[in-house]
C-alpha cells in the first residue's frame, strides 16, 4: 500500500509541467555624454555586466537575447563568453512575438533577456505577468526580474537586485 502510494506520488511530480525561467535585466549603465546615438558601457556598467555573468551563469541559460544597440550586447558579453552562447537579436518593437518564441522553444529551459528601461515592462505583460512593476527609472540599473512560467498557471514574478545601487544621474530621457 505505501509502495502504491509513493509510486503514485512520483507519477504526480513527474506530470508536472515543465518550469521554464526567463531572466530580464536593463543594460548596465551607459555613457550619457550628449549626442552618442549607441552610446556604450561606462566603467560601472562593464563592473556590472561582470557581476550579472557570475550571478546567472549557474543557472546554465539555454539561450541569451538582446536588443540590437552597443549597451545590451555588452551588458551580455560576459555572460555569453562564460556560457559560450551565441546572443540572438530580438526586436523590443514586438515584445509579444519573444514571450510567444519564449514560451515555445524554450519550455522547461532557463534563457536570460537583456532589454531597456522602457522594453522590460512591455515584456513582462506579454509573458503574462500581472501586476507589473509601475517603472523602472532612468536611474534604475540593477534590477534582475526572474519569471517562472508553468503550463496552465499564472506567471510568476520575482524581483531582486544585483551589483552596487548606481549613482544618480541627471535626467537624462534616453533609455
Amino acid at each position: 500500500m505505501l509502495c502504491a502510494l509513493l509510486l503514485g506520488l512520483a507519477a504526480g511530480a513527474a506530470a508536472k509541467p515543465p518550469r521554464t525561467i526567463i531572466y530580464l535585466v536593463r543594460h548596465a549603465e551607459k555613457d550619457l555624454t550628449p549626442g552618442l546615438a549607441d552610446p556604450p558601457l561606462t566603467p560601472a556598467g562593464e563592473t556590472r555586466a561582470q557581476l550579472l555573468a557570475q550571478r546567472l551563469r549557474r543557472q546554465h541559460p539555454a539561450a541569451l537575447f538582446t536588443t540590437d544597440t552597443r549597451r545590451t550586447r555588452a551588458t551580455l558579453a560576459a555572460l555569453a563568453q562564460a556560457t559560450g552562447l551565441t546572443p540572438e537579436v530580438y526586436s523590443a518593437k514586438e515584445p509579444a512575438a519573444l514571450a510567444s518564441r519564449l514560451r515555445q522553444d524554450y519550455a522547461g529551459k532557463t534563457v536570460v533577456v537583456v532589454g531597456h528601461s522602457n522594453t522590460l515592462l512591455p515584456l513582462l505583460a506579454a509573458l503574462g505577468v500581472a501586476p507589473l512593476p509601475a517603472e523602472i527609472r532612468d536611474e534604475e540599473y540593477n534590477y534582475l526580474f526572474k519569471v517562472t512560467l508553468r503550463e496552465g498557471q499564472p506567471a510568476r514574478l520575482e524581483m531582486s537586485r544585483y551589483g552596487a545601487a548606481p549613482q544618480a544621474a541627471g535626467g537624462n530621457t534616453m533609455r
